[in-house]
């Protein structure tokens, strides 16, 4: 397990600044000089890997995009129940997602929205009973991170004083 205040000094010693995390999530909102968002997942992936002897999947993006992928949401009644609501965000652009698998795994009372960057899956029995949620990796064909609404809220507040 990689404790917050680690990736807080790992994160600083490649060059990020205004470091800051949200609980034991492995989130965290930074300044870069570094504008390559791969070179950026790169480095922070290597530098874990280096100290703490496993290698996690990171994805990087810009404020402007989780404030955009955000602001697209199209369950907003969801957010009343955050805890039903999850955005995937993906680590590369997804050019094959197999559209129909995902209908296919999804249960009658969820639904979702597959975005160019972002999944968005309203999942209202919850995440953990989804088959959809744990196929959908899988069947977007990328890495993706998910974040239930509690977390992208949370997020959004911590990074209210960023810019891209």
């Amino acid at each position: 397990m990689l404790l917050m205040k680690d990736l807080v000094v790992l994160l600083e010693g490649l060059g990020c600044e205004d470091v800051k995390t949200y609980i034991q999530s492995g989130n965290a909102i930074f300044r870069s000089a570094e504008l390559d968002a791969s070179a950026l997942e790169e480095s922070i992936s290597k530098a874990v890997s280096e100290l703490f002897d496993f290698r996690p999947r990171v994805i990087v993006l810009g404020v402007g995009q989780f404030r955009q992928a955000a602001a697209s949401n199209p369950f907003p009644e969801a957010e009343a129940e955050p805890r039903t609501l999850h955005l995937f965000f993906f680590g590369q652009r997804a050019d094959a997602p197999d559209v129909e698998g995902l209908d296919a795994a999804k249960s009658a009372s969820e639904s979702f929205v597959l975005a160019a960057q972002v999944f968005y899956l309203h999942a209202p029995d919850g995440i953990g009973r989804s088959n959809l949620a744990r196929a959908a990796e899988r069947l977007i064909g990328v890495d993706v991170t998910a974040r239930n609404w509690n977390t992208v809220a949370r997020l959004l507040v911590m990074a209210e004083d960023f810019t891209d």
